[in-house]
């Protein structure tokens, strides 16, 4: 929700009875009003038996029947926390509703047992609903007043506030959610004003009697509204020019004369007349425009009206069709009917937009169906790239064992690689309890049909085989989970703990160093490992303790991993499946950045799997070296080259530092520092721990592009000679020119695909409204990349 916008519910549509909580009783009980309490000590001995009693006032008026709390005799604080729900419902309240709570001791007789009573308006003076704790100062010996205006107003008047009752108030709106949480500054707050509070009461004695009372809240705050009503507020008309704000209830809804119209206009019977129709010169301006739409963008009315006019001609324009079915209007059977024909008809789609058909918006089983007969046409390479977003899409599909499901399986049957990612991907949503027997549908038809698989003439595994090796991936990661557990609880450094890992792995976990059959290792699932290198296994010195494994591959090899438990990794592997599928249009157009997206598999809410690559931190590099050059200098160096370093080197650094420059922008990546920028032996810098992603950063104002100072000075500093003379070409309009011109068929590619990518996750309003902000920064991906590989003179 932006800044500007006010999201609210009327109290005329809440259908729900008023409920609010009596708290706690705060202060002293006065004495009886005895003439010989001084000397009676059965009076000293008695303890009071406190009530509340409940009534609604309605234009001074009672409405319905009170209600009593219970006794409360545990003095002398008097705690009742007990939920009161009226009779009576938000929708019947008026502006000026008020609720009357009068406090008597039971213990006392009839004359005596007033304590006191005051009253509270449930809306305040901007006529919304009051919600949180109240601290309501009772009138002694005076029973709450229902008429308006009342005489025992609970609300303390401003010239008695203090201190005291501005930090209550504070305090009311950080429960609401109001103010932002920190949780060091919260504890210390917390304990001033306790300070504060005893200070006041001390100062102030103990004259007044506060009963707190805890109204209910709601996702939004609720507007007073009469059913019925026209005006927000009543305002009478005056002669002067004053601006009168009226609230209209048909604000929204269909217009019933333009509904009839645009029925007219989409009739069967128009059909003859519109399939000869060709737009304008104008016109094809603005359906040009509208396909550039990202799929996140609503069409106006306009906009849909537009596209039907001309969906004949449009028929021959592929990117034409997924806008087109966005203005079917699907609740008309007749207009659904002729969409589908024409679906039929339309030139085929590309398979990335296919992708937007199986979002959400199209519940339509025939378009959903349209999207997988599409999908059929890609390879496995390319399934696999978006096979996560794929699942996701299980989510809108209306029947359990729909035609994507039974599209992933049946794929999936002829490439373990896919049957090992979809059984990962589809175990992992389970424990979502709204979704969870949908996805169970999926992995029992999957292992059913895996089952039944036979033998290969070409020596191929049969089913049975091929499933168990996938089920005993869960099993090696609930024996590296224990493991973990064990680790986690030996006392002392990292070191010890290491030597605990090492213990496990050659003694009571003998069986892990080699196995009895080989397992598909889950990263990458056409790699069998046979078991565990006890040396070479190690932990980081990390909060969670991650382990670093080395298992051995049937190939005589060493397959490197990093296992977490403790942290959710399942956004890491959505922001590196997109580095990764960036790279891989990257390189479709000629241009390799030199990126490195590693493995990362999400095993479960809080545990997963990630490809191991050998590197430092840049903190460790400074550390040891001063600097990333004279690291390089180490492992490349060339009296020759740039900065005595190969010229490959050195170019290989630029690429990767522009290329995730570029990405942890456009993502809006944030938390960067030198302990998750690592650089590899032969110069590839890659960045690691995407737990914030689009703009959110735990630090103030980080900056926009990621591009630290010791990057710079690996590419000769900011005041280099040969940097200003590559600056100095770079702002060269034909040179800009031809520089872009050559990623003129990269960035429309680019752009649809992470929009179909982020716009298909089941994330949120929140998602979508900070992809929208990013559309801008879409559309200069060619200057940045330009800009960021042509900074450096000795890099054409």
């Amino acid at each position: 929700m932006s800044g500007n916008e006010f999201r609210f519910f009327l109290s005329c549509d809440i259908n729900l009875p008023v409920t609010f909580r009596v708290d706690r009783l705060e202060g002293t009980l006065p004495s009886p009003n005895s003439p010989n309490s001084g000397t009676d000590s059965t009076t000293e001995e008695r303890k009071s038996e406190l009530y509340v009693e409940c009534a609604l006032y309605i234009d001074g008026a009672p409405f319905g029947l009170p209600t009593k709390t219970r006794l409360e005799s545990a003095g002398p604080l008097y705690c009742w926390n007990e939920l009161i729900t009226l009779s009576t419902k938000y929708r019947d309240l008026t502006a000026h509703s008020q609720l009357a709570l009068t406090v008597w001791d039971l213990s006392c007789g009839k004359d005596d047992g007033l304590i006191g009573g005051a009253t509270i308006l449930l809306f305040n003076n901007k006529m919304q609903l009051k919600t949180g704790k109240q601290k309501l100062r009772l009138w002694l010996g005076k029973q709450a007043d229902g008429s308006f205006p009342t005489s025992t107003p609970g609300k303390v008047p401003r010239q008695e506030r203090g201190e005291l009752e501005r930090l209550e108030k504070l305090a009311n709106k950080y429960e609401r959610g109001q103010i932002q949480p920190v949780d060091w500054l919260d504890r210390l707050t917390f304990k001033a004003m306790e300070k504060i509070k005893d200070r006041e009461s001390l100062k102030n004695g103990s004259s007044h009697l506060y009963l707190v009372v805890d109204f209910c809240s709601f996702e939004h705050r609720v507007v007073f509204q009469e059913s019925g009503a026209n005006f927000l507020l009543p305002s009478p008309i005056a002669s002067s020019n004053e601006l009168v704000t009226v609230w209209d209830p048909e604000v929204g809804k269909i217009n019933p004369s333009e509904h009839k119209q645009l029925k007219l206009a989409r009739s069967l019977t128009r059909g003859i007349i519109d399939r000869d129709l060709k737009p304008s010169s104008n016109e094809r301006k603005s359906i040009q425009r509208i396909l550039k739409y990202p799929p996140t963008r609503a069409l106006s009315g306009d906009e849909r009206q537009l596209l039907w006019k001309f969906r004949f001609s449009l028929m021959s324009e592929k990117r034409a069709l997924t806008k087109f079915l966005r203005c079917v209007e699907w609740s008309d059977v007749q207009e659904a009917k002729q969409a589908i024909e024409l679906m039929g008809k339309w030139e085929m789609i590309d398979v990335c937009d296919a992708l937007e058909l199986l979002s959400p918006l199209f519940e339509s089983e025939e378009v959903r169906a349209y999207a997988v007969s599409v999908l059929e046409r890609a390879d496995d390479e390319e399934l696999q790239c978006y096979l996560l977003q794929l699942v996701q899409a299980l989510r809108f599909e209306r029947t359990d064992k729909s035609r994507l499901s039974q599209f992933l399986v049946q794929r999936s049957l002829r490439n373990i690689e896919l049957a090992s990612f979809l059984r990962w991907f589809v175990a992992v949503e389970l424990h979502d309890p709204a979704y969870a027997k949908r996805f169970y549908s999926t992995y029992e038809f999957l292992e059913e049909n895996m089952i039944k698989l036979t033998a290969g003439v070409n020596g191929e595994e049969d089913g049975f085989k091929m499933w168990q090796s996938l089920v005993r991936q869960t099993e090696l990661t609930a024996q590296l989970c224990s493991i973990m557990r064990d680790v986690r609880n030996v006392r002392g450094n990292t070191q010890k703990k290491i030597e605990k890992l090492r213990q496990l792995l050659s003694g009571l976990l003998s069986e892990l160093t080699y196995f009895d059959e080989p397992i598909r290792s889950p990263l990458a699932p056409s790699v069998l490992i046979t078991g565990i290198v006890p040396s070479e296994s190690s932990i980081f010195k990390s909060a969670l303790h991650p382990l670093r494994l080395t298992f051995r591959t049937a190939n005589g090899g060493q397959s490197k991993v990093i296992f977490k438990k403790g942290d959710d990794i399942r956004q890491d592997q959505l922001v590196v499946q997109m580095v990764s599928l960036m790279d891989r249009l990257l390189k479709l157009e000629n241009l390799d950045l030199h990126l490195t997206p590693y493995k990362v598999l999400a095993t479960g809410q809080d545990e997963g799997m990630l490809e191991f690559i050998p590197s430092h931190s840049l903190a460790q590099i400074l550390s040891d070296h001063r600097s990333i050059i004279s690291y390089l200098q180490k492992f490349h160096p060339d009296e020759h080259g740039p900065f005595g370093i190969t010229a490959t080197c050195l170019e290989t650094f630029i690429k990767s530092c522009a290329g995730y420059s570029v990405i942890t922008y456009i993502l809006g990546i944030g938390d960067r520092h030198l302990d998750n920028l690592l650089l590899r032996d032969d110069g590839r810098l890659f960045h690691v721990d995407f737990g914030f992603i689009l703009g959110r950063d735990p630090k103030p104002f980080p900056p926009p592009m990621k591009l630290c100072k010791e990057m710079v000075e690996a590419m000769g500093g900011a005041e280099s000679s040969k940097r200003s003379s590559g600056w100095t070409w770079m702002m060269r309009p034909a040179y800009i020119s031809s520089r872009i011109l050559s990623m003129r068929v990269l960035v429309p590619c680019f752009l649809k695909w992470l929009r179909l990518f982020i716009g298909g996750l089941n994330t949120g309003a929140d998602l979508k409204i900070k992809f929208r902000m990013l559309n801008t920064c879409f559309k200069y991906i060619g200057v940045y990349l330009a800009c960021l590989l042509c900074s450096h003179p000795h890099l054409d």
